[in-house]
């Protein structure tokens, strides 16, 4: 039985969904004016994570996730680089639909942008007017009266009276109150517009998210998603919006992954101190960054170093040593392992305990092979690989995994096969100090060689 972690009633709950079987799920994605960093990243794979294992589970889902292409950053990106908004923002989704793939994400069901569906947030914008929870103020944008809804605060668990404390009312008056939040921007010169009955201008950024969900999964869904800096205000603001155009509850599981931290700071554009995904995969396989995401719980906070990078990079290698070479066959039947594995995933999606599981499984096979036979181990190394493809390892053939792909000035795979092939010839001719040469030669060049019953194997330091 599936528990998910609520962020609004914070605790765990038993997963119930609103229709039995289906699973509508709605994530805030990326805005897109530059390279994604680590910390999107990992909002990709852990939600990613999150649609794959309720497809596992036997769920119908149907997962939707944005893309904001109209914001204050793409207008100013725009301007500085010369080009067309809607080239930029194109380039940038292009770019990410890329390291998408690096990283074994699967595409969401939707990815509903920002732009296209502007007159359903006119719409919703229109309603709460109507409803006298929205007002135009003196500088011709329209805001939200935080007021007006009673529930405001709910999510991030603060008051308003707590929060006005914090906040500064500008200077001249233009909103009744600090914390109401724009729905409508009027229209700057220069900037990109829409009519509205209110006046020219483009949407405020909460109200995108609102206006999108409710047209894809309809006024009340199970699951939205995003990162933890979104909970205040962003995703406060969605549910004023949402539950104050139609009346009731919206959503009823919110999820949110923890922060990636770089020297004790989170990690973001708006402190320069970011990593971009093609950045760090210039020294690292993609898969060693997915595991390095998927090896901490979504909800904490992620430490980002090379120390960690590398640990997942010997984390993976062990796991595919142990189903190297191994002949094919079907994974193993409900094992303990896989029983455990579930149970893991079941407690709100905890993969470093199923990864836990799989090293535990891992460890099986290995002793299997040595006190009996490959052929034994067979069905375990299946399994290995099934409960891995779940969580998105484990996908490539253990062979292409080691030997990798070789870089600039590296000695490609038929050069290292034929050095293999002159060693195996000099110690067939008991040559042993040529025999040497060539080893020695080849870990020079950053190849290993691992002598065994079946014959010679290499990888790539």
């Amino acid at each position: 039985m599936l528990h998910i972690y609520n962020s609004l009633t914070r605790q765990k709950e038993v997963f119930t969904p609103l229709e039995p079987g289906q699973v509508r799920m709605y994530v805030c994605g990326m805005t897109v004016y530059d390279y994604c960093h680590l910390g999107h990243a990992r909002v990709m794979v852990v939600f990613d994570t999150v649609y794959r294992y309720l497809k596992t589970s036997g769920y119908v889902v149907e997962y939707v996730r944005n893309i904001t292409d109209i914001d204050d950053k793409i207008i100013k990106r725009a301007a500085e680089n010369g080009e067309p908004m809607d080239a930029l923002t194109q380039r940038f989704i292009d770019a990410m639909h890329e390291d998408e793939d690096s990283l074994n994400v699967m595409r969401p069901d939707a990815e509903p942008r920002a732009t296209g569906n502007v007159p359903e947030m006119l719409a919703m914008i229109q309603t709460l007017l109507d409803k006298g929870m929205a007002y135009q103020g003196k500088n011709g944008d329209v805001y939200y009266d935080v007021s007006k809804f009673n529930g405001y605060g709910k999510l991030s668990g603060r008051k308003l009276d707590e929060l006005r404390a914090g906040e500064r009312v500008a200077v001249d008056e233009i909103k009744d109150d600090p914390l109401d939040f724009v729905l409508w921007k009027a229209v700057k010169p220069g900037e990109p517009a829409w009519d509205a009955p209110w006046g020219q201008g483009r949407p405020g950024w909460h109200i995108e998210c609102s206006a999108m969900s409710q047209k894809l999964l309809g006024d009340h869904f199970d699951i939205h998603g995003g990162g933890s800096d979104l909970q205040f205000p962003h995703h406060e603001n969605e549910i004023a919006q949402s539950e104050g155009c139609i009346g009731h509850k919206h959503v009823n599981y919110w999820m949110h992954n923890g922060f990636i931290r770089v020297n004790d700071e989170k990690m973001s554009k708006s402190l320069n101190n970011f990593f971009t995904i093609r950045e760090v995969l210039k020294d690292y396989k993609a898969a060693e960054v997915r595991f390095f995401i998927l090896n901490s719980h979504y909800r904490s906070q992620l430490n980002y170093g090379t120390d960690q990078l590398d640990a997942a990079r010997a984390s993976l290698s062990r796991l595919y040593t142990a189903i190297r070479g191994l002949p094919e066959s079907g994974p193993a039947a409900y094992t303990y392992y896989e029983k455990r594995f579930i149970a893991a995933m079941d407690d709100d999606f905890n993969t470093p305990e199923a990864i836990a599981v799989l090293f535990e499984l891992a460890g099986d096979i290995n002793r299997i092979r040595k006190t009996q036979s490959d052929a034994s181990a067979a069905a375990l190394g299946a399994l290995l690989q099934r409960l891995g493809n779940v969580v998105g390892l484990l996908q490539e053939d253990p062979e292409s995994w080691f030997k990798g792909a070789a870089g600039a000035g590296d000695l490609d795979d038929a050069a290292i096969e034929s050095l293999i092939q002159q060693r195996l010839d000099a110690r067939k001719a008991k040559q042993w100090a040529e025999s040497d040469r060539i080893r020695d030669e080849l870990k020079a060049q950053g190849v290993l060689l691992e002598d065994g019953a079946g014959g010679t194997t290499w990888k790539r330091a």
